[in-house]
């Protein structure tokens, strides 16, 4: 199914972003769905509301997304992991809370100036295609095609350039990092600039594919850390795995049971590997 690959190329991309910075900075960003709701919610207002262009609006809900990324890591992130009060042993339960209560601002924010009613944002591709004699929407193609595209772009940067090594190199040994001379903070704002935009990449085209509103923060969020739990924390290919298999599960429970509970069978498999496998499918940590 055409939508059941559209809507885990999305989870990937989103989840990718999830990944990177949990494995450069050991960081479970929990605003991670506030800031993909934020994107899609500018690019949806800015289109429909602004009438500057479909184009434009998804520039827009992008870049909400980044700075949202960079608020976050500037407001919240980096002032309790440089805190000499907070005894490092306690900062990560401390990174958890701040993210989640930052989410919680952003969401009541949405919902204060937006409204709890669900946005679609304007689909760049419109019409239909037929696929082995099933009416599909074009831009759901168009929004599996961006997702593979992002995420090969991702590879190539991370594998082949300067930057991207230097960013694999922190993930692998910050220490080392350091006595090569590089400064980890300058690689952490990389780390958090790419994020944001996947982030606002997958934001905007779930606008697009589902539509978003300020309840869909929570849901967000929870799949993300679900796909990176499952496909094992720091694992970029478990994470895309893991992406697919959520992302299949919950199209099949929408179609078969009932969109209320797409959630729950992922759910499940991410208890029952927790207890088989707790490092997940490829984690080693």
């Amino acid at each position: 199914m055409i939508d059941g690959f559209a809507i885990s190329a999305l989870y990937a991309l989103g989840a990718t972003g999830f990944t990177l910075i949990f494995g450069v900075s050991g960081v479970l960003n929990l605003s991670h769905g506030a800031i993909m709701v934020a994107a899609a919610v500018a690019a949806w207002a800015a289109a429909s509301v602004l009438n500057v262009g479909t184009y434009a609006g998804a520039l827009i809900g992008v870049g909400v997304a980044l700075l949202t990324a960079f608020a976050t890591y500037f407001a919240v992130v980096k002032p309790i992991q440089d805190s000499r009060r907070i005894p490092n042993e306690e900062k990560e339960i401390f990174v958890l809370t701040g993210t989640l209560l930052w989410g919680i601002m952003i969401q009541e924010l949405i919902a204060y100036f937006f409204t709890n009613n669900a946005k679609t944002v304007l689909p760049i591709v419109e019409g239909v295609v037929e696929i082995l004699g099933v009416r599909t929407p074009k831009n759901e193609i168009f929004t599996a095609i961006v997702c593979c595209l992002v995420i090969a772009l991702l590879w190539l940067l991370v594998n082949r350039t300067r930057t991207g090594k230097a960013v694999l190199a922190a993930s692998m040994n910050p220490r080392g990092v350091t006595l090569l001379g590089l400064e980890l903070t300058n690689i952490y704002i990389v780390v958090w600039a790419i994020y944001g935009i996947l982030a606002g990449i997958a934001g905007v085209l779930l606008g697009m594919f589902l539509g978003v509103s300020s309840y869909s923060v929570g849901p967000l969020t929870a799949s993300a850390f679900s796909i990176v739990v499952l496909g094992g924390l720091g694992s970029v290919s478990g994470s895309l795995i893991a992406a697919f298999v959520v992302g299949y599960l919950e199209t099949l429970t929408a179609y078969l049971v009932s969109p209320a509970y797409r959630t729950i069978p992922a759910l499940l498999l991410l208890v029952f590997v927790m207890y088989i496998r707790p490092q997940g499918l490829l984690g080693r940590r």
